[in-house]
């Protein structure tokens, strides 16, 4: 936008200065003046802006008088210089030749201005060699530090001669003012004759030599209205008289002001008339050192040209002729400038040896002088595909700013021909270079649709080389480009073509493209193709197995498990036993189909671990869950197997706590074994001495200790006595009837106490709780026994509270006994509420449980507390004294 602001605001100061130079001259109703940029004619006093013709577009030069200049002027100065101006332009319009500068529009004049209109203007030669007078402030850029190179010269002097040969013999017409102001340099580079102000025309209208009147030199009028001092013939002052030959000395003069240093003249007269007949009787006997400027080659002409005898000077013709003008860039130019005069044979020939020629001429006179005349060839078809090689050439040389100005307007539309085929096989030869220059937008509108064309053509060269060249730009293609237009137009061709060269190239071309593509593109694109590829050739399947392998190792792409074990396993497997495979193509084959089975393997195998370990941990919780509830619903259908809550009060008869001694050969003991055993033995003798013993097992303590219960004497007395029931009794199986203590059929209420009746079995069915019941589970030979694998918890209320401890090396779960030294003379009580509301309560107190372990029949059962155990079998008796 920035730019676009500064080019209008230029484009209106410049229109708004031609509205204050041209106000109402006709000139500017049809041509609109862009930019000022040079000046030319005698003193420069021509304007020189560039524009464009309202109608057509066409570029143009406007040429602009401002009358103001000659403000300064006398009277009569002003009338004779705008008559020469006017005489000039008038002239000029009526010459038509390509080296005599074309007019497009005649000279229009209004109060202020004069203005004309030409054919497009580089810049006058005056200013081209430093005369920026009348010019624009500052210098335009084009125009600083400008050098004119050899060929340039060349050429353009052999372009003066070649108008002033039209002047002298056809038109029979005196120029009488050829010098740098009076030449104009064109935009593409050719030198035109200009300023016919001075111009004397033939006055023999017969067959008879022509004449031209002369008229002297007046040094009472201004310079400006007489030709230039520097560039007139001497034999002006000398013998009064003008010829052609007065023309060709200003040639001459001009070729010695190009080579000289400064671009100085020979006299360096100015604008002094004495001076200048005192240089003209040097010219007399000039001396060749003061020619050491001139090039070799030339300068001998320019001597000759100088001669002060007329006669001696060369015509044109014979100008044209000298060996100076045998250079390949001088012809080859010459050439170009009458192309349009040949057929398409002699074009042809004349273009297969231009790149040649293009390789050795500077780039400037390749961009503004040779490519203006190879475009106009391209409306000829037939001629595109010779022209086009050059035209890339010079391309080749150009910066990004020069090719997007003056070649790719040039290009786009010869981008959409497509016979001859040629056009499309070159444009894909040198498409590195056209993604290198041309900028991503254009890129996409114009060299994509064109890579389409070259995709669907029937020439297989052109489809390999669109094929080599799609992943060098594929960054450039969007994505729905890619997948809508692209990706379609390559399976096209790689399944229907008939050359194995195209399919195997189609597969390199998308193994190129995959970086380029997203996952999922790859996956419901590439990936579904690929099996659908008819041939099964050893070329193409390697390209197939060379996407696979990138498609699985890219990391962001990554074939998943599912689609290599569903779609490309299933395809590939087959595919190892074509015999057409050299050894390394299968050994490639088959590393990939294993490399793809066990990533397949691993994958999913990790998955499964996941998937197991996530249920365990799920079913884990369940079971927890189910637990917790159940504890909290139905306490009676849960066994028991961690600490007790509270410590109970049990006692046992000492005749019931034998021991039971497994029955064990002596063979298979140990020494270790039987004095274990012995020792066993002597410990039960010693507790089934002592009566009324109570075991008093130590549990491990729970985080929090219940409040202690104060039991009554009635209520201890109570526990001895139905403890000392007789071992036959049995208590009634009443399912969901509780027992209490002062009658034990009584239904409906917790049996209070379990009875370990001696030699029988005690049934405890399930459903009823027994809150004095141990879930010991005695040895044999004690005689205890359930009928159920389940334990109901024993809650016996004691002020020695106990948890869960080991007794003959089975888990009791919750027992509390009352302890010996407990009062048992009180054998009133009652059952009571305190003690149900106590039950589920838990105590800190811990009681060492080790020194039953001599009594139990094993030493090596899991105990809560295996840490605490002790052997000593004094403490057992300490314990139960």
């Amino acid at each position: 936008m920035e730019v676009f602001n500064k080019l209008y605001s230029s484009v209106s100061n410049t229109v708004s200065q031609l509205s204050g130079v041209l106000p109402g001259n006709p000139v500017t109703r049809e041509f609109e003046a862009t930019q000022y940029i040079a000046s030319a004619g005698p003193g420069l006093l021509w304007k020189v802006y560039k524009g464009y013709k309202k109608s057509t577009k066409q570029e143009a030069s406007i040429f602009v008088f401002e009358k103001k200049q000659l403000e300064r002027w006398s009277k009569a100065d002003k009338d004779i210089m705008l008559d020469i101006l006017k005489r000039g332009v008038v002239q000029l319009t009526k010459l038509k030749h390509p080296q005599i500068l074309t007019v497009q529009h005649s000279l229009e004049e209004s109060r202020e201005s004069l203005a004309f209109a030409t054919e497009p203007v580089f810049a006058s030669l005056a200013n081209i060699l430093g005369n920026t007078e009348n010019m624009p402030q500052p210098t335009p850029k084009n125009l600083v530090n400008y050098k004119l190179y050899e060929v340039e010269i060349k050429y353009g002097l052999m372009q003066i001669a070649e108008g002033l040969a039209f002047l002298h013999n056809s038109v029979k017409l005196l120029h009488h003012n050829v010098c740098p102001e009076s030449i104009v340099v064109n935009q593409q580079g050719a030198w035109k004759i200009f300023g016919f102000d001075f111009c004397i025309m033939n006055q023999n209208t017969n067959d008879s030599s022509p004449f031209w009147p002369f008229t002297e030199y007046c040094q009472a009028m201004h310079y400006l209205t007489q030709p230039a001092l520097d560039y007139l013939a001497p034999e002006y002052v000398l013998s009064a008289s003008h010829s052609p030959a007065s023309d060709i000395y200003s040639l001459g003069m001009i070729i010695y002001t190009l080579h000289s240093t400064g671009h100085q003249t020979l006299g360096n007269i100015g604008n002094d008339y004495t001076k200048f007949k005192r240089f003209a009787n040097e010219m007399r006997s000039l001396a060749p050192s003061r020619l050491l400027c001139v090039t070799d080659g030339l300068r001998e002409y320019v001597k000759l040209m100088l001669n002060a005898t007329p006669e001696l000077r060369p015509d044109p013709h014979q100008f044209l002729k000298i060996p100076y003008f045998e250079d390949v860039g001088v012809k080859t130019l010459n050439y170009l400038d009458s192309l349009f005069h040949w057929d398409n044979l002699q074009k042809s020939q004349f273009y297969k040896g231009l790149p040649q020629i293009i390789q050795t001429m500077p780039h400037r006179i390749c961009i503004y002088r040779i490519l203006p005349c190879l475009m106009k060839d391209f409306v000829n078809p037939p001629m595109v595909p010779f022209v086009l090689p050059n035209v890339l050439l010079i391309a080749e040389n150009s910066t990004k700013e020069e090719y997007v100005k003056y070649i790719l307007p040039v290009l786009k539309p010869v981008m959409l021909i497509q016979e001859p085929i040629q056009i499309l096989l070159i444009f894909m030869q040198k498409m590195e270079l056209l993604l290198k220059l041309t900028p991503a937008d254009e890129v996409k509108s114009d060299i994509l649709p064109m890579l389409y064309r070259a995709l669907e053509s029937d020439a297989q060269q052109i489809q390999e080389l669109c094929l080599s060249v799609l992943p060098t730009f594929a960054s450039l293609i969007d994505y729905p480009a890619m997948k809508n237009a692209l990706l379609p137009r390559i399976k096209k061709l790689c399944i229907n073509t008939n050359f194995i060269s195209v399919r195997v190239n189609c597969l390199l071309c998308l193994g190129k493209l995959l970086e380029h593509l997203d996952k999922w593109l790859v996956l419901d694109e590439v990936i579904p193709f690929l099996p659908q590829i008819p041939s099964r050739e050893p070329a193409v399947l390697m390209g197939i197995l060379g996407i696979y392998k990138l498609a699985m190792s890219h990391k962001k792409l990554g074939i998943t498990k599912e689609v290599m074990a569903t779609k490309v396993l299933p395809f590939l497997i087959p595919l190892c036993v074509e015999n057409g495979l050299t050894l390394n193509q299968f050994n490639a084959l088959i590393t990939l189909v294993k490399q793809m089975i066990s990533k397949v393997e691993n994958e999913h195998r990790s998955k499964l671990e996941q998937l197991n370990s996530i249920q365990n941990e799920s079913k884990m919780m369940e079971n927890s869950f189910s637990t917790s509830i159940s504890a909290a619903t139905s306490p009676v259908d849960k066994p028991v197997k961690t600490d007790i809550d509270h410590l109970q009060d049990l006692s046992f008869p000492p005749e019931k706590l034998q021991p039971s001694i497994p029955n064990i050969g002596e063979s298979s003991l140990s020494i270790e074994d039987k004095q274990r055993i012995a020792q066993q033995q002597e410990t039960a003798k010693k507790m089934s001495r002592q009566s009324g013993s109570v075991l008093a097992p130590v549990l491990s303590p729970p985080p929090q200790a219940p409040k202690p219960v104060d039991l009554t004497s009635s209520l201890l007395q109570s526990n001895l006595t139905q403890l000392s029931l007789k071992p036959t009794q049995n208590i009634p199986p009443n399912t969901g009837q509780n027992l209490s203590m002062n009658n034990p059929l009584n239904t409906g209420q917790n049996l209070g106490f379990m009875s370990p009746n001696t030699g029988q079995g005690f049934t405890n069915n399930t459903g009823i709780n027994n809150s004095f019941g141990s879930p010991m589970a005695l040895p044999p030979s004690m005689g205890w026994k359930s009928s159920t694998n389940s334990y109901a918890s024993s809650n016996f209320s004691s002020p020695n509270f106990g948890n869960a401890g080991s007794f003959n090396g089975q888990n009791v779960s919750t027992s509390s006994y009352i302890s010996p030294t407990s009062s048992l003379n009180n054998t009133t009580g009652n059952f009571n509420n305190k003690w149900a509301n106590n039950q589920n309560k838990q105590t800190n107190v811990k009681q060492d449980w080790s020194a039953f372990e001599s009594l139990l029949p094993t030493s090596n059962n899991n105990s809560n507390d295996n840490s605490k155990k002790n052997d000593n079998t004094n403490e057992s008796v300490d314990l139960l004294s």
